[in-house]
C-alpha cells in the first residue's frame, strides 16, 4: 500500500504477512482505533520517513513509530538498525551503525556512541547506554546524533541530505494502542510520540488519567553554532510546554543554555535560545522529557493520536535548521499571556510567561503551570515563586489588583534588567509594573526597563508582576485633562476630553479589581458616554490610558428608589 499525503484509519489490527508493506509518504499518516492492546503481528513492514538533525554533534529526542517485525502479536523493541537509508520511495538500504563518534550521510551510518533512554530519574547522571541493541520498549524515548557530510539521493525530489536535515526511513511493526510508560515521584522521563501519526500532545498531558506526571512537556534545545563531542563545550538546556487546555495551542517557553563540566555538573550560563517552538501535534518520532508527580505510570492512546500534517503551524520537529518551518502560526486558541525577559549581566536571558486564563486559580494548576529544569545551581535566575518551587510559566486569572510573586537569585552585584517582549492574545494597552518592595516603588515593563543591581542572595519576597502601580493601581485624574462624571439619573459615564488627547482605552473596574468593561482604540473625541445601565449599585473605578500616562477615578453608581 503506497499512501501519498494521505491518512489511512485501520479500525482494529493490522496484519502484515511477509513482503508486505505500508509506505507512507509526503505527510501521509496511519491511524488505528484500537481502544486498548495492540494486536498488530506479521512479518511485513510499514515505512515512513522523518528528518533529523544533519549536524553529528547535535542531539535530537526521539521516540519510534514502529518496533521489530515479527509473526508476534503486540508492540515489540526497537533499535537504531530499524531505520534505513532511502533509495527510492519504496526501497531503502539496511543501514550498519557505526561505533564512532560521527555519524555520516554517506556512506549513511548513525553513531551507536549517542543512543542513550532515560527512565524514571531525578539526576542527569543516569542516562542509561542502549547502543545498537533493540531493546527500546514502545513509548521510550532516545538521544541520536546526527549525521555529517551530504547525501544527493534524491527522492521524490528532495535529497536526503543537502546538509540541512537528514532524512531516516524507520521500518518496522506500526505502534499501536495503549502504550504504557513508567514515572517516578519528581523523576524526568524521556518518551514521546510512539505512533506513525502525529500525537495531540494536549491530549496526552492532560488526560485525567495521566495524572501521574505533571501535565508539561520538556523538549531538548542545543546551541547549534557550538560544535563538539565534549560535555565541557555543550551548551543545551529544556524548553517547557504547557498544553493549558485540550483546545489551545499551549505556551511554549524556550530553553535557557547551560554548560556543564566532565562530571555533569553546572560550570556556566548561557542565553535563552530565544525559540518558541509550536508543540501542540508532536510530529512522528518527536521525542520530549515528562516530569512524574507520583510513582506509577502515564499511558499514550490511540485517542491522543490525531491526523495533523507537520507542516501544519502547531506541529515543529525540533531539528537544525528552522529554514523551511512554517513562519505562521494559527491564532485560533492563542492562550492570553505575556512573556517576561530578564537580562542578567547584559549576557544571559531568561525567560518566563504568565498565562491570564479564567479557569487558572493562585495554587499549582496541573497542565499550566510549569516548574522550571534548570539547574539548581545556577548563580543568576528568574522565575515565579509557587509552594516554594520555581516555575517558568504560571497561570493565574486576571484580576487588576493582582499582584504575582516572581523570585530572583542573584550572585554577587549581578544586574539585571527586566522588560516584556511581548503580549499575547491579551488586552495590549494593559500597563505591567514589577513592584519592589524594598523600596515601594512601580517600574513600568511594558514601556521600558527596569534595571537593577542585586548583591548575591535569593530574593523570593521582594519583587511582584502588577497591573497598576498604587493601591487599586489608579491615581486621580488630572482636572485638566479630562472630566470624568457619573450621571445617575442618565445612567451614563460621560467622559470630557478637552484637550482632545489621543486616548487609548476606557475601562470600568470594580473595587475588587474585576474588569466591568473596557472600550479601545477611543481616539481623541473631546466626549464620550458610556452606558451603565446595567451594572449594580456600588463604588467603581474608571480608568483611562493614553499613550504616556494611566488616569483612574472613583465613581459612585447608585439608583433612584423614589
Amino acid at each position: 500500500m503506497y499512501v501519498k499525503d494521505q491518512v489511512v484509519f485501520v479500525k482494529q489490527d493490522i496484519d502484515l504477512q511477509n513482503n508486505s508493506n505500508i509506505y507512507l509518504r509526503n505527510e501521509a499518516q496511519l491511524l488505528q482505533g484500537t481502544a486498548s492492546t495492540s494486536t498488530n503481528k506479521g512479518l511485513g513492514k510499514l515505512s515512513v520517513f522523518q528528518e533529523g538533525t544533519s549536524d553529528n554533534y547535535d542531539y535530537n529526542y526521539w521516540c519510534s513509530p514502529i518496533g521489530n517485525a515479527s509473526a508476534t502479536t503486540g508492540n515489540e523493541g526497537f533499535g537504531i538498525t530499524m531505520i534505513q537509508n532511502p533509495l527510492t520511495t519504496t526501497n531503502s538500504a539496511v543501514s550498519v551503525p557505526t561505533g564512532g563518534l560521527d555519524g555520516t550521510a554517506s556512506p549513511f551510518a548513525i553513531s551507536s556512541y549517542w543512543i542513550y533512554k532515560y527512565i524514571s530519574s531525578a539526576t542527569y547522571a543516569d542516562w542509561l547506554y542502549v547502543g545498537a541493541a533493540s531493546n527500546f520498549a514502545a513509548g521510550e524515548g532516545f538521544t541520536m546524533k546526527g549525521t555529517s557530510g551530504t547525501d544527493i539521493t534524491s527522492v521524490d525530489g528532495v535529497q536526503n541530505n543537502i546538509g540541512s536535515a537528514q532524512r531516516y526511513d524507520f521500518r518496522g511493526k506500526p505502534n499501536d494502542g495503549n502504550i504504557a510508560v513508567s514515572v517516578g515521584l519528581d523523576n524526568m522521563t524521556l518518551t514521546g510520540n510512539p505512533y506513525p501519526s502525529a500525537l495531540h500532545v494536549n491530549a496526552f498531558l492532560l488526560d485525567p488519567a495521566n495524572t501521574a506526571c505533571d501535565g508539561i512537556g520538556y523538549y531538548w534545545e542545543q546551541n547549534k553554532s557550538t560544535n563538539s563531542h565534549y560535555l565541557v563545550q555543550y551548551q543545551g538546556g529544556y524548553g517547557t510546554y504547557s498544553p493549558v487546555s485540550l483546545a489551545s495551542n499551549g505556551i511554549y517557553v524556550p530553553a535557557f543554555f547551560s554548560s556543564y563540566d566532565g562530571s555533569g555538573n553546572l560550570s556556566t550560563t548561557g542565553t535563552s535560545s530565544g525559540l518558541v517552538i509550536e508543540r501542540k501535534y508532536a510530529p512522528i518520532g518527536q521525542g520530549f522529557m515528562i516530569l512524574g508527580t507520583s510513582n506509577g505510570s502515564v499511558t499514550l492512546k490511540n485517542a491522543h493520536r490525531e491526523y495533523y500534517k507537520e507542516s501544519g503551524s502547531l506541529s515543529q520537529f525540533e531539528r537544525s535548521s528552522n529554514a523551511n518551518l512554517p513562519t505562521t502560526v494559527g491564532q485560533i486558541n492563542q492562550v492570553p499571556h505575556i512573556r517576561l525577559n530578564a537580562i542578567m549581566n547584559n549576557t544571559n536571558t531568561a525567560q518566563i510567561a504568565l498565562a491570564l486564563i479564567p479557569e487558572a486559580t493562585d495554587g499549582i494548576d496541573r497542565g499550566i503551570d510549569a516548574k522550571s529544569s534548570v539547574a539548581t545551581d545556577i548563580p543568576n535566575d528568574v522565575y515565579f515563586v509557587l509552594d516554594n518551587a520555581k516555575y517558568v510559566i504560571e497561570g493565574t486569572n486576571f484580576d487588576i489588583g493582582k499582584r504575582i510573586p516572581i523570585g530572583v537569585k542573584s550572585a554577587n552585584n549581578s544586574t539585571f534588567r527586566f522588560y516584556v517582549p511581548e503580549v499575547v492574545n491579551f488586552d495590549e494597552n494593559q500597563q505591567i509594573y514589577i513592584f519592589d518592595a524594598n523600596d515601594s516603588s512601580y517600574h513600568n515593563i511594558k514601556t521600558g526597563n527596569f534595571d537593577i543591581t542585586l548583591e548575591a542572595g535569593v530574593y523570593n519576597n521582594r519583587f511582584e508582576i502588577t497591573f497598576t502601580d498604587a493601591a487599586l493601581g489608579i491615581p486621580n485624574i488630572t482636572d485638566d485633562n479630562f472630566a470624568v462624571i457619573q450621571d445617575n439619573a442618565s445612567q451614563m459615564l460621560e467622559i470630557s476630553n478637552p484637550k482632545g488627547i489621543e486616548i487609548k482605552s476606557c475601562s470600568l473596574y470594580d473595587m475588587a479589581g474585576k474588569l466591568i468593561f473596557t472600550n479601545a482604540k477611543l481616539g481623541s473625541d473631546d466626549h464620550y458616554n458610556f452606558s451603565t445601565s446595567g451594572i449594580s449599585e456600588g463604588i467603581y473605578i474608571a480608568k483611562i490610558i493614553t499613550s504616556n500616562q494611566d488616569f483612574g477615578q472613583k465613581i459612585s453608581v447608585f439608583r433612584n428608589h423614589n
